[in-house]
């Protein structure tokens, strides 16, 4: 683990999170009421702020900027227990820090609460299927095309805000972070343990499952 590698954590985190939230604020105020509209923004400025983090930290750190990847990339023996730990607290602090400034930026009280509820079976499963499909993009692209991963991850999470019924958090700092926003993608604290479950469900149900469909094919060869 490096200093710079965790400071990139950090950084990534904030201007991620800052651009969910600062979009989010910016799309509603300018869509009049239009929700599909405001969706839409927050969805685009969502991909293409992954796209241009990826591309830039990932050879630093390998631009996690998520626990759920984090985790993953942990039990993959990619990266150390204290490597993963420091990734997670500089996601965390980095990420909160970028909520807070997105709420300076749009003249808004810095320190809130969400009363945005996000609950039920349909949410849960739409979280799970989001964090699974973003850890299997990853690892199938990592596996298949390793130079393309910015572009990938920033279009699966694009579509996701649209497929998914929670929208796709799909990463438990992000939605730790969004609790404190009562704004356009905030989600009620009370609603945030059942989020994190179903992310992390769905990231080792990924997890596992990579290996069978990007494996080597030793027995066709043969």
């Amino acid at each position: 683990m490096t200093r710079r590698a965790v400071f990139a954590e950090a950084a990534g985190s904030f201007m991620l999170f800052a651009t969910v939230i600062g979009s989010g604020i910016m799309a509603e105020r300018l869509a009049g009421g239009n929700v599909a509209i405001a969706l839409l923004g927050n969805a685009l400025a969502t991909g293409a702020i992954l796209f241009v983090l990826i591309t830039m930290f990932g050879p630093v750190s390998g631009s996690h900027m998520n626990p759920a990847v984090t985790l993953v990339m942990r039990l993959r023996g990619h990266i150390r227990t204290d490597t993963a730990i420091a990734y997670v607290a500089a996601q965390l602090v980095g990420g909160i820090v970028g909520v807070w400034l997105a709420h300076l930026m749009f003249d808004l009280p810095i320190l809130q609460l969400s009363a945005k509820i996000r609950s039920g079976p349909g949410q849960l499963a739409g979280e799970a299927i989001a964090t699974f499909g973003l850890i299997l993009a990853i690892l199938g692209t990592a596996k298949m095309r390793p130079e393309s991963i910015p572009i990938s991850v920033a279009l699966y999470i694009t579509a996701a805000y649209w497929f998914t019924s929670s929208t796709s958090f799909a990463n438990p700092a992000i939605t730790i972070a969004r609790s404190l926003s009562n704004s356009f993608a905030g989600i009620a604290p009370a609603c945030v343990p059942a989020f994190i479950a179903a992310q992390l469900v769905g990231a080792l149900a990924a997890h596992f499952i990579a290996d069978t469909i990007f494996a080597e094919p030793h027995s066709e060869a043969a």
